[in-house]
Formats: C-alpha cells, sequence, structure tokens
C-alpha cells in the first residue's frame, strides 16, 4: 500500500550544496522545472492495494530512476550506484543528501508492477503535456520502424526442441513428478543412442519424443478443468509451455513457415528483414512532424505487419487524445498494400491523406491497366486493340489478378508500341487487375503534387529519430525477453526522447507555454 505522503523537506545544508553543485542550466534541472511527474502519481495509485501490504517506496522515486536508467543508458544496479553520490541523480530525485535509495532489485518488480498498460498510460501522459503546452499539432504524422534484435542466443533446431522438451518437463513436474523422471531418463537414452547419428536423424527421434509428451500432456491439462486463473502460476506455466511445443511441433511439420520460434528463452521473437535477416523485434514509431515527438508506438515481432500497424498506432493516438490527424507519411511499405490504404483514407474512419513513394506496375508512357477492359464476371480482358484473354493468376498478395495475353497476339498488333517497350520471349502483355487500384491510382497521383515533394523533404526526421533512439539510447538490442517487456523497454525509451525533446522546444522558445510547474 502507498503512504498518505511522500514529501521530504530538505535541510539548508541540502539546498546550499544543490544550489552550488547542480548548475541552473543542468539538463535534470530543467526537466525537474518543466516536467510534472507529481501528475503521474494519479496514473500509478491503482496497481497498489490500499489497505493490504507494508508501505511502499514512492513509485514516483521508482518512474525517475526509471527515466534516469534509461536516459543514461544504465543497469537498475547502475542507476542506484550512481544515484547514491551524484549530487544531481539526488537533486532530481528530490533525495536530500541523508535520504537511502531502494534496493535495485525493487526495480525490475516495479516495471512488472506497472506492466505493459501502465507504461503506456504514462507515455500517452507526457504526449498529453506536450499537447496542452501547445506543441504537438495534427498536420502531418511521420511513421517509420527500425530493428531490435532479442536478447538470446539463437539455438540450431536440436537445442531448440530440447530446450522446449525441458522447460515442458519442468512445467509438469509439481502435477506427474514420477512421469517426468521417467521422460527425462527417456531423453537420455535418446541422446546416447543417437550421438553417432547425423543431426536429421537426431532431430527426427527428439521431434517424436517431444510429441510424445505433448500428447500425454494434452491429456493431463484436460483432467484439470478449466483454464488457469490468473494468480495460479504453475498452471499458467504448464499452459504457456505447451502452447510452446505445439507452436514447435508445427514449426518442424511446415519448414518453410514464416513464423517459426526462434528461440525457447524469447518465444516471442522472430525472423525478419530490414537489409539482412535478424532475430528479434521492429520498433514502430509515430510522430509530429511540427515538434518532433513521438505520438505513438508499438512493438512488433520481427515478422509482424508494419504496415498494418500503421492503422493501430493512429487510432490509438486519436482514441487517447481526442485528436484528428491529416496527413501520414510513410516509407514504401503501403506501396502495394491497398486494403491498409483503403481504412486509412475512409472519409467514415480515420480519413488521413497519405503520401508514400507509389510503385508503378506499367511502364511510363504505355498503356496503363485502366485502359485494358474486364467484363462484368471479372474473367475477360480486352486490351485497346481489341484483344481478349482469359489467362488469368492470383496476384501476390491475393487482391486481384494477373492477365496475361498470348504472346502471338502481341506480336502484330499495331498499337504494341504503345503497350510496351519489348516483346517478352514467351507470353504477351501483362496486365494486373487490383481491387485496390484507385488506391494505388490516387497514391500516385499524389505523389505528382508539390505537397508530395515538401512531405517527403520532412520524412527524415522520423529516421532521425529512430537513430537517436539506436546510438543515442542504445534501442538495437533488446535488455528483456518477451514481447511485452519489450514494449516496456521502449516505451521507456519513448518517454526518454520526448522528455528531452520537450525540454528543447520550451527551452527555445520559454515563452510559448508557461511550465508545467514552477522549479523546487
Amino acid at each position: 500500500m502507498l503512504r498518505e505522503s511522500y514529501y521530504r523537506e530538505l535541510t539548508d545544508t541540502d539546498r546550499l550544496v544543490f544550489e552550488k553543485l547542480v548548475p541552473p542550466d543542468h539538463y535534470l534541472r530543467q526537466v525537474k522545472a518543466l516536467i510534472d511527474f507529481e501528475a503521474f502519481r494519479e496514473l500509478l495509485r491503482d496497481v497498489y492495494s490500499p489497505h493490504r501490504g507494508r508501505p511502499a517506496e514512492d513509485p514516483i522515486l521508482l518512474l525517475k530512476l526509471e527515466f534516469l536508467e534509461f536516459h543514461y543508458g544504465l543497469s537498475d544496479r547502475e542507476v542506484i550506484a550512481e544515484a547514491q553520490v551524484n549530487v544531481a541523480f539526488r537533486y532530481f530525485l528530490d533525495l536530500s543528501l541523508d535520504s537511502r535509495l531502494p534496493v535495485p532489485s525493487l526495480l525490475s518488480q516495479f516495471r512488472a508492477r506497472l506492466g505493459e498498460e501502465r507504461h503506456q498510460a504514462l507515455f500517452d501522459a507526457v504526449v498529453r503535456q506536450a499537447r496542452e503546452q501547445g506543441l504537438i499539432k495534427d498536420r502531418l504524422r511521420l511513421k517509420d520502424a527500425t530493428h531490435v534484435v532479442a536478447n538470446v542466443a539463437i539455438p540450431s533446431a536440436l537445442v531448440l526442441v530440447a530446450q522446449v522438451r525441458q522447460r515442458l518437463l519442468a512445467a509438469l513436474r509439481p502435477y506427474a513428478p514420477q512421469r517426468v523422471a521417467e521422460e527425462e531418463a527417456e531423453a537420455t537414452t535418446i541422446r546416447t543412442a543417437t550421438a553417432d547419428l547425423k543431426d536429421e536423424a537426431r532431430l527426427a527421434q527428439r521431434v517424436a519424443h517431444l510429441r510424445q509428451i505433448v500428447v500425454w500432456a494434452d491429456e493431463l491439462v484436460a483432467t484439470l478443468g478449466p483454464a488457469a486463473e490468473q494468480g495460479d502460476r504453475r498452471r499458467q506455466a504448464l499452459e504457456q509451455a505447451l502452447a510452446l511445443a505445439h507452436k514447435v511441433l508445427a514449426d518442424q511439420e511446415d519448414p518453410q513457415s514464416k513464423d517459426r520460434v526462434c528461440s525457447a528463452v524469447d518465444p516471442d521473437a522472430r525472423r525478419g528483414k530490414h537489409g539482412q535477416y535478424y532475430d528479434g523485434y521492429q520498433l514502430d514509431i509515430l510522430m509530429d512532424a511540427e515538434s518532433e515527438i513521438i505520438t505513438a508506438l508499438e512493438v512488433l515481432p520481427g515478422n509482424g505487419d508494419e504496415a498494418a500497424d500503421s492503422v493501430a498506432l493512429l487510432e490509438h493516438e486519436e482514441a487517447v487524445h481526442g485528436n484528428e490527424v491529416a496527413e501520414l507519411s510513410t516509407d514504401g511499405i503501403l506501396s502495394t498494400r491497398g486494403e491498409v490504404l483503403r481504412t486509412l483514407e475512409d472519409p467514415e474512419g480515420l480519413g488521413v491523406a497519405v503520401y508514400a513513394p507509389p510503385v508503378r506496375t506499367w511502364p511510363e508512357g504505355y498503356f496503363s491497366p485502366e485502359h485494358f477492359t474486364l467484363d462484368e464476371q471479372g474473367e475477360v480482358l480486352t486490351c485497346p486493340a481489341g484483344q481478349q484473354t482469359e489467362r488469368r493468376y492470383p496476384n501476390t498478395h491475393g487482391t486481384g489478378w494477373r492477365f496475361q495475353f498470348r504472346r502471338s497476339q502481341c506480336r502484330d498488333c499495331p498499337l504494341r508500341d504503345q503497350c510496351m517497350a519489348r516483346l517478352p520471349a514467351k507470353h504477351g502483355r501483362t496486365v494486373i487487375k487490383n481491387t485496390y487500384q484507385a488506391e494505388y491510382d490516387r497514391l500516385y497521383a499524389r505523389a505528382q503534387t508539390e505537397r508530395y515533394q515538401e512531405v517527403r523533404r520532412e520524412h527524415p526526421k522520423v529516421e532521425r529519430k529512430l537513430a537517436e533512439i539506436v546510438q543515442r539510447h542504445g534501442g538495437r538490442r533488446a535488455r528483456y525477453r518477451g514481447r511485452w517487456r519489450v514494449k516496456v523497454q521502449y516505451l521507456l525509451l519513448g518517454l526518454v526522447v520526448n522528455i528531452k525533446r520537450l525540454v528543447k522546444r520550451l527551452q527555445e522558445n520559454p515563452t510559448a507555454a508557461a511550465p508545467c510547474r514552477a522549479a523546487a
């Protein structure tokens, strides 16, 4: 439970030391003067019991320690050690020279107590303070993503199956210790008997053994009754381990799956491609072009749908702050995602004008797909010269049909010079009739305007913001394991860079808005 008051009266000695040793222009002095941390107290109150437990450490103190930790790239232990001797830290934390600090392990407990939801609320509260200062406008949002390397060593398939088996057996041990001991002995026998075989044969036997254990575990869980309650940690651990085992077995049956588990330690991490292949997550951010403040962010698996996340980010911001964004700038991720473009531009929904580099599906100066007529059934395509074809195949994204004319139809066509630059060796003109062609046409038409050039000149701002997170705050690698923990890491990093930007903007134009509170 929380104490009624955490106010600490500083002594005259404390004030004198802080005045002499913390310069007036010190960054932490500016943050303390301009950011109202006390306003966050109500967001944290309901994660503590009002009547049970010992009086807790001040949650605002712990939140400020989190801020210092992620701003300066420190660990839990390092930030406590630094706060012990750093006078500026003590001033920022509202601690006297004699005040004691919490033990480092309390910070990890605090993060777990707040979880993803409460850290998200804190991030949104900082954005709200920036809006109240008049810094954030709704003219244009810039969106981009970067890759995050998981905090794991990626095992081979042999090791992964073994790790998943051991995790499942450990979760089963409280329910059937004798059977678990027998399965562990069987695993040892298999390992010894297959030591001289090739990896493929060794993997096959381990997968078969894991499948037997999963069948038994499914039967055991069925006898336990309804799903685990929130407080039943043993049952939750069993259900999570069993779900992971099922997923790994499914991956082994489908070697071409693009959603394969790559680690038993961090089962949420996935393989993605950002220039090169990597295993981990994506950090996806939405940034206000005026203030360069991040208004929303998400952590996706490495193979996550970054394009569809554009909708989720905008919907989150508008739901939290009640605003309406006018324009959105992205890179090429939306150029072939007509369904997402339709959702973003829907006047009954988000109603956002999207600016992104379009992809042309036909050569410049030649007949476009609009010059080709499709019959009412959508099965016969007629070209400007009157030739017809029924040869069609689904396109890559399943959003339309790829029609193909025979080479003989195009070879002697009088309009061929207006249709293609060169006749293909095995077929004639290929035309894609897309369900979302109208969205692609609007995207292309918008790219021909002067406004598009203005927006593209602003887009590098979001790339520089991602570079700041990565290069100055260690954002390339995940500190933690599991998607929600990684999300907490980047919500805190987002909070840090937003406060940096907010302080800088208010320092540049101190008359633009009153400080959130008076300096202590």
